[in-house]
């Protein structure tokens, strides 16, 4: 899995309470030693720019795993797939929770 170093400059400037703007993303890959795209800076500065992320943070940290009962073969692969999205959005959410702490 590649990890997006864009997506953490977000995160990482929205925990410090700085403005998420094209400038500040590019700032934080440059400073962790990686080449800036300005225009992928730019797009994602405005992609995010209406995200409320705390509302996102406490909403993904609620939800509840989708389990279904598993009573028949059809459902098991169902449901196995359902556990690994809600392993994969909590291991998401705890990790987004981490950063803000």
């Amino acid at each position: 899995m590649k990890i997006d170093p864009y997506l953490h400059a977000v995160l990482l400037l929205k925990g410090a309470g700085k403005e998420v703007s094209k400038e500040g993303i590019s700032a934080v890959v440059k400073a962790a030693g990686a080449e800036s795209d300005e225009a992928r800076a730019k797009v994602l500065a405005e992609a995010v720019s209406g995200v409320n992320f705390d509302e996102l943070l406490k909403q993904s940290a609620m939800a509840p795993v989708a389990t279904a009962p598993a009573s028949a073969p059809a459902e098991k692969k169902e449901e196995k797939k359902e556990e690994d999205a809600g392993k994969k959005e909590e291991a998401a959410a705890e990790g987004l929770a981490s950063l803000f702490g």
